[in-house]
């Protein structure tokens, strides 16, 4: 499934602050976002929905890699009779 990006409008000082006192303590802004986003997922959607939507995406994750794998090509075997002929 593909990812969506969101847009927020947030207080630039305070945004500033909030990244400065996150970075003192080396967390991610983005990170906490994403934590906070799926939080409300679970909170809000129901597990019936979230059991069918995680089923999808395991199934196209699925496809997608058995698409990816290199298909090798057959072994090239000699006849050693032909060998011996040279």
């Amino acid at each position: 499934m593909k990812n969506t990006t969101l847009t927020i409008t947030f207080n630039m000082e305070k945004m500033d602050a909030l990244t400065f006192h996150m970075g003192k303590r080396d967390i991610d802004l983005q990170a906490e976002l994403n934590d906070t986003v799926q939080k409300l997922y679970d909170k809000y959607v129901p597990q019936a929905t979230r059991e069918y939507i995680d089923d999808r995406v395991a199934r196209e994750a699925g496809a997608k890699e058995r698409s990816r794998r290199p298909v090798r090509p057959a072994a090239r075997t000699t006849d050693l009779s032909e060998q011996g002929e040279r």
